[in-house]
């Protein structure tokens, strides 16, 4: 009875209509699983759903292709034929969108389109690839860049640890479990993955050299660290209780928003502040530094000066801490803030007008 009715659900012409769709469907109710759950890249609850996710990546998949192979009952061969490709998609839409969301919190927009991208290419390939074998090769190509990013994101939270040796070890045991999970799946279909083995270990490849080249020219944000937030104030003061207080100019009246400078007006024996707050893994300590820039005659940017401060981990808004610049001139500046490799987790950029008397300031505490 029940192979009957999953005969006549596969062969309906609804069925068919629906399917051409459901697969980004589900990728989509990954996404919005993630935005309502996922909150902090240390805590036990949202790791638990990131690798859940890779784990039913890897049992989905591997049901889909046993079922294909007819190497489950009959009943499930079909059933997996289904509903295996929906969970797939769910799975990847989980792990991928949980990767946007803490890539996108750790560095500036412009420095993690590379996820963006990805978004809209596995979004493109569920709606045009119909290939079999080319299908076989894109999840697994999709799964590997779930499984890196998370691997990257994960280790340094488990560690204490950031930096060059962290991110080859976080490579390299995303490779490791890729070829465990590639073994498996070889003795799920041989011939298949056998006849298909050099695109999947070309992609895999092409993969994993992508990361380390985006990695090492500072693309990659500074995952797990994210900004919370950076502004340009007239004055920083840390009160003893480790409140600070800023101030900057009340905005006008259309900018009810406005919590720090945007134009700065400054007057005989004023100073420049940058203020952040970057949240960092509980057990992670490391040095964050500040680089202010201003723009050239030539409309380049011009390192004016640069410093570090330690900041430590497990404050949920974020570590504060300030740098200010006491000589300058004026122009479009912007203070960066970095690692200190150079990657970027958010820049404040604002116009400097010399000898010019500030308007009313308004204080801030935070």
């Amino acid at each position: 009875m029940i192979q009957v009715l999953l005969n006549k659900l596969e062969n309906s012409r609804s069925f068919r209509r629906l399917s051409r769709y459901w697969l980004t469907v589900a990728f989509l109710c990954g996404f919005a699983l993630d935005n309502l759950t996922l909150n902090r890249v240390d805590q036990v609850f949202d790791n638990v759903i990131l690798s859940t996710y890779v784990i039913l990546s890897m049992v989905a998949l591997l049901s889909l292709y046993a079922g294909s192979a007819q190497k489950l009952p009959e009943a499930y061969n079909q059933l997996a034929r289904i509903y295996a490709p929906l969970v797939v998609q769910f799975a990847f839409g989980g792990l991928l969108s949980g990767m946007l969301i803490f890539y996108g919190r750790s560095g500036d927009w412009s420095q993690s389109w590379p996820f963006l991208l990805l978004i809209l290419f596995v979004i493109y390939g569920n709606e045009t690839l119909r290939d079999r074998s080319m299908r076989l090769v894109f999840n697994l190509a999709i799964f590997f860049t779930g499984l890196f990013s998370y691997m990257v994101l994960i280790v340094p939270v488990l560690t204490g640890y950031m930096n060059v040796w962290i991110f080859i070890l976080s490579g390299l045991i995303a490779i490791f479990i890729m070829y465990v999970f590639v073994q498996i799946l070889f003795k799920v279909v041989p011939n298949f993955l056998a006849l298909h083995l050099k695109a999947v270990i070309f992609t895999i490849g092409t993969i994993y050299v992508t990361f380390n080249v985006l990695y090492f020219t500072n693309i990659i944000p500074p995952i797990p660290l994210s900004l919370k937030d950076v502004g340009i104030f007239h004055s920083v003061v840390r009160f003893e209780n480790g409140d600070y207080q800023l101030k900057y100019e009340k905005g006008k009246w259309w900018q009810p928003f406005k919590n720090s400078d945007t134009t700065f007006h400054a007057g005989p024996g004023d100073n420049m502040y940058c203020f952040a707050k970057v949240f960092a893994p509980t057990k992670l300590s490391i040095d964050i530094y500040h680089s202010w820039e201003y723009k050239n005659t030539d409309g380049n940017w011009v390192e004016h000066f640069r410093t570090s401060y330690p900041i430590s981990g497990g404050n949920d808004g974020g570590y504060r801490g300030y740098t200010l610049v006491k000589s300058f001139n004026s122009g479009v500046w912007r203070c960066s803030v970095e690692t200190a490799r150079g990657q970027v987790l958010g820049r404040e950029t604002f116009v400097v007008e010399k000898d010019s008397a500030s308007g009313e300031l308004e204080t801030r505490l935070e």
